[in-house]
């Protein structure tokens, strides 16, 4: 392998390789390691295109920004922003020359992609040990399959985890799934799974079923899948402190919950209150954890997404209570601005505070939290991934490169702005380089309320992504596919993804078997100009290239073409549009009940007949699409 790892000091085992590289012996003039700090600094040629760093803000060329990596639980994902939900440590430098770069650190990180000095990389280690691995040589796709060998095969999920999903904060009762469902069956639109958010719980604690809301639950949950219908619920990292609630009694006396300073359960709100946190880099309470999914498995149920493992923190006691006492010392005063926004201030800041980060501990109190934070959420997701049966469902909101051997994760709470279209678009290379092949955006937007013309554009993007779920969140409209009017044009759309899954179900396979991309950047097959500035643009597999429109009231958008290819539109079981196009810019119309979709010249696309569900697809290939 062209890979060379380097060692600086004595670094906290995160697993996110599975390949064990010689340690060299000297550190390139690059790196400085002095003053128990990390730094690297790398030059910058004015052609140079910097691809990577998974799940961010920006374009596909990450060149000109800041980043952080440090796991966010932030719903505003605004230009601003430099840190989400996932911290993804990869990235390559493409221009004469092509150099990718890990940095495997579960802490802080700052990122100068060419910010603050344009012809220069400057990162910022938060910590004094760290392994850095080089990889040099080759073209990018060269360099992206060597770093996906390095860190292990990525998960893939049933083919049914491909087929159309439906949730919403949330869907709280029985009664509530039977009106979605019916909804979906009379408008004839396809659909697999409906999610369970927290409501299902009783009193939001994990494990745990209201059964005045979900009676018999079991029975109900295989009444569904007779129909072809999985229950997917939600399972968050925090446990209720409540004495009595046996899941908090065994993490008790187990010893399996993260510790405060003074050697006490770290104790925090989250959902259902005042909350404890499973030590998940200890191998027991993982396995405890873990275990305890096989209670809701043995219900019939084949599928989990895990939520709030950043971990989100509503506030901690410690931080309560100083605010309490600082926002008394106020009262009667006369606040200028000043004084105003410190007071302010005292509660907006509570939730995910870098002080109670910092107040928590793993290992009997030997490891800082703030210092591993990016490996919670995947330490979560292995610890369930590694109990679950074989061919269930698993996907993260929080995740480090690692996580992706053991599930999938979705980019977390977006809104439904047209700008969070291209951004879907933009993240899935990313992602893909850093091994997440099963993604996907909340489709529609999770936060504020998605129009009409908003979803079903979104859906002519998801519908290629191997995550297609349509979340939202209480209080927005109701946002699923028959909610709006002329349902018809959903049924058409999401008919076209059912098509599809076949072709797109095996290409995740074979690029997670082969250390590929699913979904890569125009300039990484193509040398000229347009195609390497193009980032509203990318190239499924070897055969497709999609262009999806992302503004609203266009009925089409401008299009370049690297190469010949063959324009298609799918509406429904049909093809409702094929021409045969040359290479340049082109202005392609697309009606909203239309797939588009362009076929690379000499390829061809699998497409199977419809169906109203995978467990009811015929995956024998109906026709094929020419390049």
């Amino acid at each position: 392998m062209n890979i060379k790892k380097y060692r600086i000091g004595n670094p906290f085992t995160t697993e996110a390789t599975v390949i064990d590289i010689p340690i060299e012996r000297e550190l390139p003039r690059y790196i400085c390691a002095e003053d128990s700090k990390i730094s690297i600094k790398l030059p910058l040629e004015n052609e140079d295109i910097i691809y990577g760093l998974g799940e961010q803000m920006g374009g596909i060329n990450k060149r000109g920004r800041k980043y952080k990596s440090f796991c966010s639980d932030d719903p505003f994902h605004t230009e601003d922003k430099e840190a989400l939900y996932g911290a993804h440590n990869f990235f390559v430098v493409s221009g004469k020359e092509k150099t990718g770069c890990f940095i495997d650190f579960p802490g802080l990180i700052h990122w100068d992609m060419g910010f603050e000095k344009t012809d220069e990389i400057f990162i910022s280690v938060e910590g004094d040990s760290a392994d850095i691995y080089i990889i040099e040589g080759g073209s990018e796709q060269e360099i992206i399959k060597e770093f996906r060998i390095l860190i292990g095969k990525s998960y893939i999920p049933p083919m049914w985890a491909f087929g159309y999903q439906q949730s919403r904060w949330s869907y709280p009762n029985k009664e509530t799934v039977n009106r979605i469902i019916e909804g979906y069956e009379q408008a004839g639109i396809p659909l697999d799974t409906v999610y369970l958010d927290i409501d299902y719980m009783d009193n939001y604690k994990d494990f745990t079923i209201n059964e005045k809301s979900f009676p018999d639950f079991k029975n109900y949950v295989k009444e569904l899948k007779s129909k072809g219908i999985r229950l997917i619920p939600i399972i968050d990292a925090g446990i209720k402190c409540e004495k009595g609630f046996d899941v908090y009694e065994e993490g008790v006396s187990n010893n399996y919950f993260c510790k405060d300073r003074n050697g006490n359960d770290f104790k925090a709100a989250v959902w259902p209150g005042i909350c404890c946190f499973p030590d998940y880099l200890k191998p027991e309470a993982r396995k405890w954890f873990g275990h305890k999914f096989l209670s809701l498995t043995d219900m019939g149920i084949e599928g989990f997404w895990i939520d709030m493992n950043e971990p989100a923190i509503f506030f901690s006691q410690e931080g309560f209570d100083s605010a309490v006492e600082a926002v008394k010392a106020y009262n009667g005063e006369d606040l200028d601005c000043w004084k105003y926004f410190e007071y302010r201030d005292k509660f907006s800041k509570l939730s995910n505070s870098t002080n109670d980060y910092k107040n928590m501990y793993h290992l009997e109190g030997k490891i800082n939290h703030y210092n591993v934070h990016n490996l919670y959420g995947y330490m979560m997701t292995r610890g369930v991934s590694e109990s679950l049966p074989k061919n269930t469902l698993l996907f993260s909101r929080a995740s480090y490169i690692g996580s992706h051997r053991y599930g999938g994760i979705w980019t977390g709470d977006n809104f439904s702005w047209w700008s969070h279209i291209l951004l879907n678009l933009r993240m899935l290379p990313s992602l893909n380089m850093c091994g997440y092949i099963y993604t996907g955006a909340d489709c529609g937007g999770f936060n504020g309320n998605a129009s009409r013309e908003l979803l079903l554009r979104w859906l002519q993007l998801s519908v290629f992504t191997p995550l297609l779920r349509n979340h939202s969140s209480i209080g927005t409209r109701n946002q699923e596919a028959f909610a709006f009017e002329n349902p018809q044009d959903f049924r058409d759309v999401i008919q076209v993804r059912y098509r599809l899954i076949p072709y797109l179900y095996n290409l995740a396979k074979n690029c997670a078997e082969n250390a590929e991309m699913m979904f890569k950047p125009l300039g990484f097959e193509y040398e000229d100009k347009l195609s390497k500035e193009c980032d509203d643009q990318v190239l499924l597999g070897d055969e497709i290239m999609i262009a999806p429109i992302y503004s609203q009231n266009k009925t089409g958008r401008m299009v370049y073409l690297p190469e010949e290819m063959t324009f298609y539109k799918l509406s429904g079981n049909r093809v409702s549009y094929k021409e045969k196009m040359n290479k340049g810019l082109h202005h392609i119309v697309v009606e909203l009940n239309e797939v588009p979709l362009f076929v690379r010249k000499g390829k061809k696309v699998p497409l199977s007949e419809t169906a109203k569900n995978v467990d009811s697809l015929d995956t024998t290939v109906s026709e094929y699409l020419e390049g």
